[in-house]
């Protein structure tokens, strides 16, 4: 398979688009037509997830590259829930979507290749996906099965080092060694990001960064030189374009921008209610078109 990096790389420059659309699932925020009842079953609320979040891949799928769906939101459901994820997931990327996992995973060596074997696999099974968001609080021997399987499947990860969350500072803040943890973090990635390079010029690991520090954006940006940055962060959580533009490489690359809520339930949005309730697709797909626009007209983007 081509490269992770090239394939996103792709994915971005043919829909001239950066944005990644989050699938994040909630009961009471779905349209009025997907809506289960109070009493609904589990297995009633992962039809309702997975029914919202193919309409929503229909709504974007030619406007956007990539996708992101939040396994907490199926895996709260329990079976019925993974069995949803699996088959969203494979709906995208039967659509040529880029499926990226938001898991955040990590453990000791042995189930960190479990995790790796379950959403990066190189067969197209179940929860397979494009990449996978990762926490690197373990160290680096926690990281080498996900970069082993990326490597061996073309797949890639997200690794956490400047997360958008208000609290992310705790940890990501302190200061060792003179400078930042999120500093270190970041040195570790540009490493694992050269040492699988590929025609693109970004490697296998990228990394996450948080729109909500525009700063520390720019600044990992000029560390992180091969590495894609996934930033969550934009629109619901108070990101802007303005925040964003560091993240971009010259040419509108390096960057893909999350936004959740702010397209998937546009149709509760005061500035879509034109379209209602039963309209709530054509909501989405409007949210995605404005996005586009506005990180075309702010950023590097327009360069695609």
């Amino acid at each position: 398979m081509q490269p992770f990096a090239d394939r996103l790389a792709d994915a971005v420059k043919g829909r001239r688009s950066p944005v990644v659309v989050g699938l994040d699932p909630r009961v009471k925020q779905l349209p009025d037509s997907l809506r289960p009842g109070d009493s609904a079953t589990p297995d009633e609320i992962a039809a309702a997830y997975e029914k919202f979040c193919i309409g929503v891949i229909d709504a974007v799928s030619g406007h956007v590259g990539v996708v992101k769906p939040q396994l907490a939101f199926f895996e709260q459901i329990g079976p019925a829930g993974m069995v949803a994820l699996a088959n969203v997931i494979s709906y995208a990327r039967n659509q040529g979507l880029i499926v990226i996992a938001d898991g955040k995973r990590n453990d000791i060596g042995s189930t960190a290749t479990a995790y790796a074997g379950a959403y990066l696999a190189e067969a197209d099974h179940g929860l397979a996906s494009d990449s996978l968001t990762v926490s690197p609080y373990l160290g680096e021997d926690s990281i080498t099965p996900f970069v082993d399987s990326a490597k061996q499947s073309g797949t890639g990860i997200f690794v956490l080092v400047k997360t958008s969350n208000p609290g992310g500072g705790m940890l990501q803040d302190l200061v060792a060694d003179g400078k930042p943890i999120y500093q270190h973090v970041a040195e570790f990635v540009q490493r694992l990001a050269e040492s699988t390079t590929s025609d693109s010029g970004y490697g296998a690991v990228g990394a996450v960064v948080g729109a909500t520090y525009p700063d520390q954006l720019r600044e990992l940006r000029s560390v992180m030189t091969n590495a894609w940055i996934l930033i969550p962060g934009f629109g619901a959580q108070g990101g802007t374009a303005a925040d964003v533009v560091a993240g971009f490489d010259e040419n509108g690359l390096g960057a893909v921008i999350n936004s959740s809520r702010g397209i998937i339930f546009a149709h509760a949005r005061e500035e879509y209610a034109s379209f209602g309730n039963a309209d709530w697709q054509r909501a989405v797909e409007q949210a995605a078109i404005d996005m586009n626009e506005q990180l075309r007209s702010e950023t590097p983007a327009g360069r695609l």
